[in-house]
C-alpha cells in the first residue's frame, strides 16, 4: 500500500482558520495601545502649545496672541514652537488654536474616532487640560 506524506487540503483550511481567528481576536487589542500612545503625546502638545502661549504673553505684557490658529507660534521671532501644528496631523490628532488678547484655547482632536483616539482634548487659559469622553474626529488631512 502506498502511504503519501504531506498534509491534506482540510488539514490546511483548519490551520488558516485557527490563525485567522487568532488574528480577529490579537489585532484589535494591539490598537488599544496605540491609541493609549496617541492620547498621552496629543495632551503633551497641548501642554507644549500652553506653555508656548503662556511664554508668549509674558514677553508680550500679558497679552495673549488673537487668532484662529497657530501660525503665530512659527512666525514671529522669536520662534515659540519648533513644529508648526497648523496643517495636517501629529500622531493621529488634529490640534486648533483660538485666542484673543485675554484668553486661549487650544484643541486636539483625533482623525478617526475610534482608531487614532478615543477622547478629544482641550487647553484653556492657565494651562487646565480637559478631556471630553464624546469623540469628535477632526478634519485630518
Amino acid at each position: 500500500m502506498l502511504r503519501r506524506k504531506g498534509f491534506t487540503l482540510v488539514e490546511i483550511m483548519i490551520v488558516v482558520a485557527i490563525i485567522a481567528l487568532l488574528a480577529a481576536i490579537a489585532i484589535p487589542n494591539l490598537l488599544r495601545p496605540r491609541m493609549t500612545a496617541n492620547e498621552a503625546a496629543a495632551q503633551a502638545t497641548l501642554r507644549t502649545i500652553s506653555t508656548a502661549t503662556e511664554t508668549y504673553a509674558s514677553s508680550n505684557n500679558g497679552s495673549y496672541p488673537a487668532g484662529s490658529d497657530l501660525s503665530w507660534a512659527t512666525t514671529v521671532t522669536p520662534k515659540y514652537l519648533n513644529e508648526d501644528y497648523t496643517s495636517g496631523s501629529r500622531q493621529g490628532y488634529q490640534y486648533t488654536f483660538s485666542g484673543t488678547t485675554s484668553a486661549y484655547t487650544a484643541t486636539a482632536k483625533p482623525c478617526v474616532c475610534g482608531t487614532s483616539g478615543t477622547k478629544s482634548f482641550q487647553i484653556f487659559t492657565g494651562g487646565v487640560l480637559s478631556a471630553d469622553g464624546t469623540c469628535a474626529s477632526g478634519s485630518c488631512a
